[in-house]
């Protein structure tokens, strides 16, 4: 694996970006994933309709640091839809061919998927879910009673992943941006993860709560956890999200 950064780096610069499958013709992955099992689907309270308190951006930002120690408060239904919203909001489909949304993406390709372990949020059940981004909605993805211990032991043991009232795992479905950029698409995955965590730890600010990110787990055991075959869809980021 020596040299495995640097070889990406190269193989991924702009001269080799070759024709992509938009150029050649080839049908658009979907715009998002759905249909994670036959578990209930939830609505979640409309984010234009929760009130939260105004925060100043300069002093969100000199503010901002990872939390991973956070108090017995649950974060609540509104809340947590407010930080959805923040970080992957879908403000327009245009067309059936694009998304745009409260964060940056290249190309407007929006290739994140949010799963959220809920471990301590008013009105919503312990247990992982799919954020649904079009129609602002979760659907329930596992009711295993042991869902949260194995995240927990997929990032490394780190208990704040389970004390948090949420923490937040964002996957990459690799087609959704290759699609358009081919193997150059890897690089603007992690960024486009980049653009939503930084969201989350500001939007956080509004509702008294504190962020954590992590880039310490298991690729494959939390890929297994969420059901996802870690090569056409990854666990690429994780944050946890509490109440200071």
């Amino acid at each position: 694996m020596s040299g495995a950064g640097k070889d990406f780096m190269e193989r991924t610069k702009f001269r080799y970006l070759e024709r992509s499958d938009q150029a050649t013709g080839h049908p658009q992955p979907p715009l998002q994933s759905v249909g994670k099992g036959d578990l209930p689907v939830l609505e979640l309270p409309d984010p234009a309709k929760i009130t939260v308190k105004g925060t100043d951006l300069r002093k969100a930002i000199e503010r901002r640091t990872s939390i991973r120690s956070y108090s017995r408060e649950p974060l609540s239904l509104e809340e947590l839809s407010y930080l959805l919203w923040c970080t992957q909001g879908v403000k327009e489909v245009a067309g059936g061919a694009a998304t745009f949304r409260t964060v940056p993406s290249a190309g407007a390709r929006h290739a994140l998927e949010t799963y959220i372990l809920a471990n301590n949020v008013s009105g919503l059940e312990n247990g992982l879910y799919h954020f649904l981004a079009i129609g602002h909605r979760l659907e329930k993805v596992s009711d295993d009673p042991q869902i949260a211990a194995r995240i927990k032991a997929a990032c490394l043991d780190q208990g704040f992943v389970v004390t948090s009232a949420a923490t937040f795992i964002w996957s990459a479905v690799a087609y959704r941006m290759k699609w358009r950029y081919g193997e150059r698409g890897y690089r603007y995955m992690h960024l486009d993860a980049g653009h939503v965590c930084q969201n989350l730890y500001l939007s956080a600010e509004a509702i008294d709560c504190g962020v954590c990110a992590i880039a310490a787990f298991q690729d494959d055991e939390i890929n297994s956890v969420l059901g996802i075959d870690g090569e056409e869809e990854f666990v690429i980021y994780v944050a946890t999200v509490g109440k200071k």
